[in-house]
């Protein structure tokens, strides 16, 4: 039998799972990785996630601090705005639209956009030269002893792993945070979403752009051009049963729906590549910490696919985590964990609440609804002060 000795445990190799283990080696700890499946780094394979990431401020800050951001820009958008706009009716009718510009904060943009399967690739890539990270793809978590000194993690392969501390980076239905005793809250809303590429005949000009409707926002992010074409990713909400009959749609039709839930703002938007079909739902763990078990990413808090806030949320318990830990040289110290605890609860909890309610008053079609809707965009946008507290809040925790 194979033994492990290792200063930390991560338990998932998504993005989350592995910018940890990157960033975790780069401040001199040991690591290591596991994930039952291995990394799809292609977009055009089975199981590639063809979702796009604007990653803020922050998130680039933690990846220059292990120097992933150096392989990360050139494959990046920056989002100079975020253009938000009302429609109602179908086809969608403009109503209004305000600009949110990244001068109101800083002279950098709120973020850079990447492709997901892109990042991936190089974070996989990354990871395979890294010092003092063991990454194990097709090999999951089994079991786990959880003592005061110490944890001891049983894997599917049979071997097992001694560290001083587990993360749990492994999804919604995170078999650690299960295994840990930690319980779930969770919401459905009925939704799904549906992600894609697409080239366009007008330049985005680096805006991001929120289309709202019944069902949900229709979101265009900057890529980079694709074949000398203007591209950008599409992440598009809508009630499930419409979801899944727009994912089986024949491309010419799907084509013609979309362009018109674009309300034409880019010409002639052409599909490029595969869709793929998301669940929505808000999902928050109970506790981020049980003994030597810190949970993180979707295995804390799963949001919905709005104002960037998913993935970025994700970094940022990485974030607080690296700096909770790094004081001490015990990675798994009960100290050192709440205060990870105490500074990432209240931050998901109030941005679980405020994308909850958001959520649920967007995807309305009640006339009543949307007019809520319509005043609370202009009173965001309208009014200084609000204006930049609410684009502060949405970069996350500095």
């Amino acid at each position: 039998m194979i033994r492990h000795e290792t200063d930390i445990f991560i338990s998932g190799g998504g993005i989350a799972g592995q910018v940890a283990a990157a960033v975790l080696a780069a401040r001199g700890f040991s690591v290591v990785m596991v994930d039952p499946v291995p990394p799809v780094t292609e977009a055009d394979l089975d199981g590639s996630d063809l979702r796009s990431t604007a990653f803020l401020q922050p998130a680039r800050d933690l990846f220059m601090a292990c120097g992933l951001w150096d392989l990360l820009e050139p494959h990046s958008k920056p989002l100079d705005q975020l253009q938000v706009i009302d429609t109602t009716g179908w086809p969608p009718v403009e109503r209004d639209r305000r600009v949110f510009r990244a001068t109101d904060m800083s002279d950098e943009p709120f973020g850079w956009n990447l492709m997901n399967w892109l990042v991936r690739r190089e974070l996989w890539s990354y990871l395979q030269g890294a010092e003092r990270v063991t990454a194990l793809y097709g090999t999951g978590f089994r079991s786990l002893v959880n003592r005061s000194s110490e944890v001891i993690i049983g894997l599917t392969d049979g071997s097992t792993v001694r560290a001083r501390l587990a993360i749990a980076a492994d999804g919604k239905f995170s078999p650690l945070r299960e295994a840990a005793g930690i319980g779930v809250k969770t919401t459905r809303y009925g939704q799904k979403s549906l992600a894609f590429t697409v080239t366009h005949d007008v330049p985005h000009d680096n805006i991001s752009t929120e289309i709202y409707n019944e069902g949900g926002p229709f979101t265009i992010v900057p890529l980079p051009d694709i074949d000398d074409a203007h591209a950008s990713a599409i992440v598009w909400m809508n009630l499930g049963p419409r979801a899944v009959e727009l994912m089986d749609m024949p491309v010419p039709l799907f084509e013609d729906v979309m362009q018109a839930r674009s309300a034409n703002l880019l010409g002639r938007l052409r599909l490029k590549g595969n869709r793929s079909i998301w669940p929505i739902v808000t999902q928050t763990a109970e506790r981020l910490v049980e003994g030597r078990v810190a949970v993180v990413a979707e295995a804390a808090h799963a949001l919905p696919p709005i104002g960037a806030q998913g993935l970025n949320t994700s970094l940022n318990d990485i974030a607080a985590l690296v700096e909770a830990i790094s004081e001490g040289a015990d990675p798994g110290d009960p100290v050192a964990l709440a205060r990870f605890e105490a500074a990432r609860k209240p931050d998901i909890e109030r941005r679980a609440r405020v994308i909850d309610l958001f959520n649920r008053v967007a995807r309305s079609g009640e006339a009543g609804l949307q007019a809520v809707r319509l005043l609370g965009l202009r009173a965001v946008h309208d009014i200084t002060p609000v204006r930049r507290g609410i684009m502060r809040a949405g970069l996350g925790p500095r």
